[in-house]
């Protein structure tokens, strides 16, 4: 800040003698300045003394007093001039210029040192400050502690130690808080010093104005009283004497609108540098307020990180008791299965009903049938009972299928650039349904021009991926998967594997058909609202299942991936408003 003054306030805060900043600063009677011991040596012990500036002649020694005013000028420039540089404590040979201070450790550290406080959890506990020269001052000389509160009621600094002592109950707060106050009042202070040192200096050029005219009649007086011999040597040094005066007020002149231009430009910084402080403290607020904020989120997400630790390992808990009791369900079911097929050829009907007689009430509504040794309705009930047996297996294996293949669940998108041009997507990319009219969509060699198809973003070149499409209400649609290869441009293809496409699909309204080899015609005993779509990549298998009735539908297996595969969707024409619902991405859960 002392550089952008220039060197005009510089000069007039110098001896004219020793050409040094002034040194307890006097003022002589013709309104000069010097320091007290320069000009002590000017003025040897006599009783005629002279300025040295401009000569003037003082018939007797002067009492001199130092200009206080004057002299708090000069070391506030001096302070405003002074940087200090701060080497860093560590570096070997040439030192590197500290940028921080750590009161912890009481050391200074340039950028290198400085990384370990910056990293090692521990050390970023430490307090730092800009780099000091004078450390002493920021560490309590009692505890050896460093000063991070200031106190109001004592108006001093302390360190946490004081706090817990003799200022226990004095209030107190952070340092940098009380600094960013304590200099926004040091910069008022100082601009009430600049104002009252350019009114001394008004002051001071008005008393030269003063002594030069007084001079000047006293020279004039000097003139007329003397010899008359003189006269004309007087009257030719007279206007001499004048000009001289009027240059020497000229020039004052002139150096005081230098210096109180000095000092306006010094009062505007002050006052810029006040109000930069007083928006540094609004921004330590706001930042202490978000950070205040910020570990009370933290603390909430901890808190809820736990619980959901807590519900997660309750849950796998509960998943290994439920696997566990459906292991032992299937082995016995298994065991009851190889018994029945046993049975189910044996002679001795007889034995056999009465040894397996509580299976005969799985399906019956009527009471129990009476059967002799030459019956041949056992036969009959045991088949009976071994199919309902069979058909509860499945159901037991399809459930725990369903719950074992949504753990791979995955989010899955819609690509807007795979879309055929009649087909509308939702914003969020999970909803697809028929414009009815083309669409003015961009060229893209990803866009399918045959068939109303969309991919999604998301392609899988391996492990398990599963996702779930609600199509309730709907006449019409496919759903599946399709490599990335499949024909997307001109031609035609079938929704088959063996042109790159595994899918279910809804001809109908109720008839279903995949394109296997050979292709099959699927009875459903409920229409689906929600199909679950499952692929075992390395299995080379793709399933759907009925989410609702949690169901298994049909899977394709045995298959050969090599390309990466991407989740296939069409919802079909609009036709005559009765296929209008759209295919739906839904959540899995």
């Amino acid at each position: 800040m002392a550089s952008s003054r220039g060197p005009a306030l510089n000069e007039e805060l110098q001896c004219s003698i020793c050409l040094e900043e002034f040194t307890d600063p006097v003022t002589t009677p013709c309104g000069h300045n010097f320091c007290r011991t320069c000009l002590s040596k000017c003025w040897p012990n006599t009783q005629t003394c002279f300025c040295p500036f401009c000569e003037e002649t003082f018939s007797r020694r002067p009492e001199l007093k130092i200009n206080t005013t004057l002299g708090k000028l000069v070391q506030h420039f001096k302070k405003l001039n002074q940087e200090t540089e701060v080497f860093c404590d560590f570096c070997d040979g040439r030192k590197q210029k500290a940028v921080k201070t750590c009161l912890t450790c009481q050391s200074s550290y340039c950028d290198s040192h400085l990384e370990p406080h910056r990293r090692v959890p521990r050390l970023k506990k430490h307090t730092l400050i800009n780099a000091v020269e004078n450390l002493e001052d920021y560490i309590c000389q009692k505890h050896e502690r460093p000063l991070e509160l200031f106190c109001r009621d004592d108006q001093t600094c302390v360190c946490l130690s004081c706090t817990e002592g003799e200022h226990r109950t004095h209030n107190t707060v952070p340092i940098e808080e009380s600094r960013e106050k304590k200099m926004i009042q040091d910069r008022m202070k100082k601009i009430q010093e600049i104002k009252h040192s350019v009114e001394l200096r008004k002051t001071l050029a008005s008393n030269d104005r003063f002594l030069t005219s007084f001079r000047t009649v006293q020279i004039s007086n000097w003139m007329i009283i003397g010899l008359g011999v003189l006269l004309v040597a007087a009257l030719i040094t007279l206007p001499e004497q004048y000009t001289r005066c009027q240059s020497e007020l000229l020039k004052m002149e002139e150096q005081q609108k230098a210096a109180e231009k000095q000092a306006e430009d010094l009062i505007k910084d002050l006052h810029q540098e006040i109000t930069e402080l007083k928006m540094m403290e609004e921004q330590q607020k706001a930042a202490e307020k978000q950070a205040e904020d910020l570990i009370k989120d933290l603390h909430q997400e901890i808190t809820e990180l736990k619980m959901m630790e807590e519900q997660q390992k309750a849950a796998e808990k509960q998943a290994e008791d439920l696997i566990k009791d459906l292991h032992q369900e299937i082995t016995e079911l298994k065991r009851r299965n190889t018994e029945l097929e046993q049975l189910s050829h044996t002679e001795d009907h007889l034995h056999l009903m009465q040894m397996y007689s509580s299976l005969y009430s799985l399906s019956y509504s009527k009471n129990w049938i009476e059967i002799d040794s030459d019956s041949d309705v056992d036969v009959y009930v045991l088949k009976i009972a071994l199919t309902e047996l069979k058909k509860q297996l499945k159901e037991k294996l399809t459930q725990t299928g369903l719950k074992f293949v949504q753990k791979f669940a995955v989010d899955v998108t819609l690509d807007p650039d795979t879309a055929n041009p009649h087909l509308i997507l939702s914003d969020d990319g999970k909803q697809v349904s028929d414009g009815d009219i083309e669409q003015d969509v961009p060229e893209n060699p990803k866009r399918f021009d045959v068939g109303p198809y969309v991919l999604a973003k998301q392609g899988f070149s391996s492990g398990r991926f599963y996702y779930e499409v609600q199509v309730k209400g709907k006449t019409q649609w496919d759903l599946g998967v399709a490599r990335e290869s499949i024909n997307r441009k001109e031609g035609e293809f079938t929704l088959s594997p063996e042109d790159g496409v595994w899918t279910l699909i809804l001809m109908e309204e109720d008839r279903y058909v995949v394109f296997d080899d050979p292709s099959v015609s699927l009875s459903l005993r409920v229409k689906p609202e929600k199909v679950g779509v499952f692929v075992d990549y390395e299995e080379g298998l793709v399933s759907f299942y009925d989410v609702e009735s949690r169901s298994h539908i049909y899977s394709f297996t045995g298959q050969t991936f090599t390309d990466k595969l991407y989740p296939f969707f069409s919802p079909w024409f609009n036709v005559e408003g009765k296929n209008l619902n759209p295919l739906i991405i839904t959540p899995v859960g």
